[in-house]
């Protein structure tokens, strides 16, 4: 007739395999702890070391900002700093610190 058989079929019936989406789930569950393992976790420790370095930066230090100015620390508020270098004095923020140089880099 007009209609096909496999239209006038019923559907199959339903399992019962809860096992079935544990096992659709499983590769969305280990990519996650892959996503976790190799670049969340590795992040989170890198924005641990950078908070701890600013906190402990103190007058003297020799520093290098995210610009790349090389500049020794001559005062230091709680959010600003004023960094001395070659030309004079500039005022920057803490956060844009990259990295604390050993002492007598800066000349």
């Amino acid at each position: 007739m007009l209609i096909s058989s496999a239209f006038a079929q019923t559907a199959p019936a339903a399992s019962g395999g809860g096992d079935s989406a544990l096992l659709s789930m499983l590769p969305l569950v280990l990519m996650f702890v892959v996503l976790y393992f190799l670049m969340i976790r590795p992040q989170m420790k890198r924005q641990k070391e950078q908070r701890a370095m600013i906190d402990a930066l103190q007058k003297g230090d020799e520093v290098v900002t995210i610009g790349g100015v090389l500049g020794k620390i001559v005062d230091m508020g709680e959010t600003y700093m004023t960094l001395e270098v070659r030309e004079g004095q500039m005022q920057i923020e803490r956060g844009a610190v990259s990295r604390v140089l050993p002492k007598g880099t800066v000349k």
